[in-house]
């Protein structure tokens, strides 16, 4: 065997792959017709959950699909047709549809479970590239994926045909994900975990400075005190309150090093006279994504926090959005 790279074959050959398996999901879209809206409405309908089986590479790509699926309003499992036929297809209940991937139609392991599918009167969707094979022939609904050519320069090993089953998997889960209305908080309640889900699901309440962490004076405070304050409680700014603790203004880092530009006596000068006016505030109930966008959009580093009576019950800067993973 020759190890020696060939740069510009190399080269040639991964273009070339690519290309093959563009055209081959590209043709996809030609192809979407009255099985695909039958496949969409029988998943709708399922009252349990969509069964993903394949075998092989298929078996792969349906792990995927599954994933897929639950992670976008549409409860799924995959089940391996191997293990269905040794006790695993108690798994499968008369709520379900099934959802079975073959290229050839013909795989041993899922034909074997096929009379029990049938026999339990689930809906059965295949997604096969033989639209006579025995699969796509006892399927309630079936959607041709077939390709004209594997990417594999030997037509052999499943390239082309995997990525076309794949996109198609991914179609029918975008398309039951707008029929349902599914939204980026659903979405988010599916993956708590993921940074994504704490942008979507934590709010500035969640993480904002409260009580004696939260820095604030009045209006009438010296600009040493104010410093003392910004120093003791060391989120970079303070609030300016009035009485009510009605917000003011807000002094910030920036604010500071402006200020000492003017060499300005900080023990003879207000806050009421080195403070930002009408700063930008937040909600506690809004989505710490939206502090994100505030932030990004005007350029700052902090976010003074008011309630609906305007008063100030809160604070957080960049950082707090850092530790809480949402930047």
């Amino acid at each position: 065997m020759n190890n020696r790279i060939d740069d510009n074959r190399v080269l040639e050959a991964g273009r070339r792959a690519l290309a093959t398996e563009a055209d081959a999901v590209s043709a996809l879209s030609g192809r979407l017709d009255a099985s695909f809206v039958a496949a969409c409405r029988a998943l709708m309908d399922c009252r349990g959950r969509v069964v993903v089986t394949g075998m092989g590479k298929s078996g792969h790509v349906g792990g995927k699909i599954a994933a897929t699926l639950a992670s976008t309003g549409t409860p799924s499992f995959f089940l391996h047709p191997a293990e269905a036929s040794h006790g695993d297809f108690g798994m499968i209940t008369r709520d379900d549809a099934v959802l079975a991937l073959s290229n050839s139609g013909e795989t041993l392991e899922i034909l074997t479970i096929l009379p029990l599918i049938k026999r339990m009167g689930v809906p059965l969707i295949a997604l096969t590239g033989n639209a006579t094979s025995t699969l796509a022939r006892e399927a309630d609904v079936h959607i041709d994926v077939s390709v004209p050519a594997e990417a594999c320069p030997l037509n052999l090993a499943p390239t082309a045909s995997t990525t076309a089953t794949l996109a198609m998997g991914d179609a029918l889960a975008v398309a039951l994900l707008e029929q349902r209305g599914f939204t980026p908080e659903d979405f988010a309640r599916s993956h708590p975990g993921g940074a994504l889900g704490r942008r979507l699901l934590l709010r500035v309440e969640d993480m904002m400075r409260t009580g004696d962490a939260l820095p604030l004076v009045q209006a009438s405070t010296t600009l040493s005190a104010g410093l003392l304050e910004m120093s003791r409680k060391g989120l970079g700014l303070t609030a300016i309150v009035d009485e009510r603790r009605a917000v003011l203004g807000i002094f910030t880092d920036g604010d500071l090093r402006r200020t000492l530009d003017r060499q300005i006596d900080v023990h003879r000068t207000l806050m009421r006279d080195v403070m930002t006016a009408h700063p930008k505030t937040i909600a506690p109930g809004e989505l710490a994504a939206e502090a994100v966008r505030l932030m990004e959009q005007y350029r700052i580093t902090a976010l003074l926090v008011v309630g609906d009576d305007g008063l100030l019950v809160g604070a957080l800067n960049v950082h707090d959005l850092l530790r809480a993973g949402v930047m």
